[in-house]
């Protein structure tokens, strides 16, 4: 359950205050999660024909490193993590479990604050999750 305090000041404080760079590097220094580097780009070369090059080496790394789950927003870049065996979520899966864990009150009000940083999610998607949630 120690982890799950880092998840909890990571949504609050980083995905949803757009804090620093530095914020993240305190994180995960704290959390024991470390970044990994691609060993051979080949791959995410060839994601970045029809991915940006962060989302390519996401699912490159993944791949390579046989990842148990990516975090993912984009459908594009979830549509060929899945076709390459890879478990996907989304931001907004990630606050739903942080809401079913009790880390955040509102996922309604998390989804506004999204917005309003220009994230984008479809009104059915969004009426689906807050139901999901129970907050509908």
């Amino acid at each position: 359950m120690e982890k799950y305090k880092y998840l909890k000041w990571f949504i609050a404080n980083v995905l949803l205050r757009d804090k620093t760079d530095r914020v993240l590097e305190k994180l995960l220094q704290l959390s024991g999660i470390r970044g990994e580097k691609l060993s051979d780009i080949t791959l995410k070369k060839a994601f970045m024909l029809s991915l940006d090059e962060g989302e390519a080496e996401v699912v490159a790394l993944a791949i390579e490193r046989r990842a148990d789950l990516v975090l993912l927003d984009e459908r594009e870049a979830r549509f060929v993590a899945r076709n390459f065996g890879l478990k996907v979520v989304g931001t907004i899966g990630v606050l739903l479990r942080a809401k079913r864990l009790g880390f955040i009150e509102s996922l309604k009000e998390e989804m506004r604050r999204l917005k309003e940083a220009g994230f984008r999610v479809s009104e059915k998607l969004e009426e689906e999750i807050l139901r999901e949630a129970g907050e509908l």
